[in-house]
């Protein structure tokens, strides 16, 4: 078997490991049927359809003759540092570190936070365009999860909430 897209080999592998983890880690919940449907249904048909659409990918990655084999190029280590940054902050800002003293933040700080360091991962950093979007995401986030699905979880940090 030769690879003629490493590209397509590749992402179509990690497809499939992502779904097959998914479908496996579903499996703990409640699974039901398709007439009544348990927690662990949605999850279990997403990870089985992603691992397929991964199957798929890998199959035409093999089969498809490409010009150059579409190598894969050099790691992008500051996109991933980042990304993987800002998805750490909005986390801890969220919900707070009480292990560590650190205090939840709130969902508006978060999303900011979330919104800045993400926009470090780019070429090119704009604070106009960032505020922006970190202000479209905060209002929406708010109407969405906190005014029309009433979940309940710090919005303001604890010190201006009280």
């Amino acid at each position: 078997m030769k690879i003629k897209s490493q590209k397509d080999f590749f992402s179509g592998l990690m497809f499939m490991g992502v779904g097959g983890a998914f479908a496996w880690g579903a499996t703990t919940y409640n699974v039901g049927n398709g007439a009544r449907m348990g927690p662990g249904y949605f999850p279990l048909m997403l990870g089985i359809l992603l691992a397929f659409i991964g199957a798929l990918i890998m199959f035409k990655a093999v089969t498809v003759e490409t010009a150059d084999g579409e190598k894969i190029g050099k790691w992008a280590w500051k996109p991933l540092f980042f990304i993987l940054a800002s998805n750490f902050a909005f986390g801890i800002l969220l919900a707070g570190l009480p292990t560590m003293g650190v205090p939840a933040m709130g969902l508006i700080v978060a999303i900011y936070a979330l919104t800045f360091i993400a926009g470090l991962a780019g070429s090119e950093f704009k604070v106009k365009e960032s505020f922006i979007l970190a202000t479209i995401l905060a209002v929406g986030s708010y109407v969405a999860f906190v005014w029309a699905l009433k979940l309940q979880f710090p919005v303001w940090p604890s010190f201006i909430a009280g």
